[in-house]
């Protein structure tokens, strides 16, 4: 297995991870925050879900859909990370649309949007380096 099929793997562990999060115990707190931070409904759940199907199956048909993956997949998830910043309120979830811009402390905002920025933007700069994996 090459490093752009494992990369895409582990994309789809990871996301995996976070579309089961609302349902780990202990993860979301009383007041059905993950980590106090920030609420995952259904959306973000299914949202998270599809991306690892994605991923999943982009590492299983090897090197060329794992970078694809990892180069689209990247963007879309730091553009998102970005509007969440600049506007408190993400599109891949719809937020932006139901929620519209929202007044939030920025410490709030960076943390809420930093597995968004971290995760997309990780993966694009992964896809676009490892570029000559792809025979």
């Amino acid at each position: 297995m090459n490093r752009l099929r494992l990369t895409a793997t582990i994309y789809c562990l990871v996301l995996l991870l976070a579309a089961s999060l609302n349902y780990l115990p202990y993860v979301p707190v009383e007041d059905g925050k993950t980590f106090g931070i920030f609420a995952l409904d259904i959306y973000d759940d299914a949202l998270h879900f599809a991306s690892a199907a994605w991923a999943g199956i982009a590492a299983w048909l090897g090197a060329r859909a794992s970078r694809s993956f990892l180069v689209v997949f990247g963007f879309l998830y730091f553009a998102d990370g970005l509007l969440g910043l600049a506007t408190g309120s993400g599109y891949l979830d719809l937020g932006i649309v139901n929620f519209g811009v929202q007044v939030l402390p920025l410490g709030f905002k960076v943390l809420a949007n930093l597995p968004h920025l971290t995760l997309g933007g990780v993966a694009l700069v992964a896809g676009i380096l490892m570029r000559r994996d792809v025979p």
